[in-house]
């Protein structure tokens, strides 16, 4: 296991290998500190397919994807023929396989595409969800504890083997899946809730853990996870952080970057950062956990966090309604700051098209049976079900009565 450094040691240790790294030449030898595969190569010979908003699925595979065979889809190194593979990167061999395999023990922990043909198996990680952009790699590595992904990092650092870190691969712009044939780094197995403290509302768990699982334990508390998406069902919390996901209760609770209390981590040479703080009043020295929120694996992987978590409310409401003009959508949400206030968890934009997009996918109806150019809709969530009701309809009404909202 590695040494926890605390955060100074880090910082130090962290601006040494990115330093190293750029001086990294064709010569260096295996064991050469650098800023391993994972400072160069998390957008790693990633330059044209930028971030996932969430990363995060199931154990075994990535979340289910639309039917489109895999190879129909174009490799990505072929759709982007300017972007060439480091050839500082060595090539995957039976010795490093056997070497990950020695380390994690469950056979389920490794997907073998180097000995064996696993194409069917590594289908999953290598596409994004939407189909439409494709790596090659041939390994995928599930390991299920901090010290893993250590020894993971630094071996593949000592041996100068790309790694692409992947959770759910639920992300929509293929930042999540390789170019190349980068080793996939998947945290699915790393899905243990450590602890919540109901008093002070901190929960602290892995960064494997799905985010719909983390906020049904939430709930069974009384408390929310201040942040929901659409993939809540498969993107982990993990990929949340590191992708700065904002969701659709950032209106309320804030980004990330507000409401994580302390992160741990991985670098690239394999030092663990232990900076999981579960203290919210926290003045002292950097705040190193800023780097890693929104950093998408280039500095490190995150292995942990702890979040300060909120109180569920006990009435929540909603609205939705027409507009004719942007110039109203804007009046309508300077109203609602206004007059809903402390109530207001979140106010949604649609345009007509989108709308209409749904409507001939699903077949569902709409709400609103008269055609509008912009559709809002507003929750409300609070202590207090006769005080929130009736502060919404009273901004309802005076929208209505502005002219503000047509429908």
């Amino acid at each position: 296991m590695s040494r926890l450094y605390r955060l100074l040691p880090a910082a130090r240790r962290l601006r040494i290998a990115n330093d190293t790294f750029q001086e990294a030449s064709f010569a260096r030898s295996s064991a050469a500190r650098i800023a391993a595969p994972t400072s160069q190569h998390i957008r790693w010979q990633h330059a044209q397919a930028e971030a996932t908003t969430s990363a995060a699925g199931a154990d075994h595979a990535p979340q289910e994807q639309p039917d489109r065979s895999q190879k129909q889809i174009k490799y990505t190194s072929e759709s982007y023929p300017n972007i060439q593979r480091d050839s500082r990167f060595k090539e995957l061999n039976s010795d490093d396989v056997k070497f990950f395999k020695d380390l994690l023990g469950s056979e389920s922990a490794v997907i073998d595409g180097v000995n064996q043909d696993a194409l069917s198996d590594l289908e999953g990680f290598n596409a994004d969800w939407m189909k439409k952009y494709r790596g090659k790699a041939k390994l995928v590595l599930k390991p299920d504890s901090t010290e893993q992904v250590s020894k993971i990092l630094k071996y593949c650092n000592d041996n100068l083997l790309a790694i692409n870190p992947q959770g759910g691969n639920t992300g929509l712009v293929g930042g999540s899946v390789p170019v190349f044939d980068e080793i996939i780094l998947n945290l699915s197995r790393m899905n243990k809730i450590r602890s919540f403290d109901d008093v002070a509302g901190v929960f602290v768990a892995d960064a494997g853990v799905i985010l719909e699982a983390a906020d049904n334990h939430l709930a069974e508390h009384g408390h929310i996870f201040p942040l929901d998406l659409g993939a809540k069902g498969s993107c982990q919390i993990g990929g949340n952080v590191a992708t700065n996901a904002g969701g659709l209760r950032l209106l309320r609770y804030g980004s990330m970057h507000g409401n994580i209390l302390g992160i741990e981590a991985v670098l690239p040479d394999g030092t663990i950062v232990d900076d999981l703080s579960k203290l919210r009043k926290n003045n002292t020295g950097y705040d190193l956990k800023q780097l890693f929120i929104g950093g998408e694996g280039t500095i490190g992987i995150i292995t942990a966090i702890s979040i300060l978590c909120p109180r569920r409310s006990q009435a929540v409401n909603v609205a939705y309604f027409g507009l004719e003009s942007y110039a109203k959508v804007q009046e309508a949400f300077k109203e609602a700051k206004h007059q809903l206030g402390e109530i207001l968890s979140a106010f949604e934009l649609m345009d007509h098209r989108s709308q209409a997009l749904y409507n001939k996918a699903t077949g569902a109806r709409l709400p609103l049976e008269a055609e509008h150019p912009f559709y809002c809709l507003i929750e409300t969530s609070g202590s207090n079900t006769d005080h929130d009701s009736e502060k919404l309809n009273a901004f309802l009404e005076h929208v209505m009565g502005e002219e503000i909202v047509s429908d």
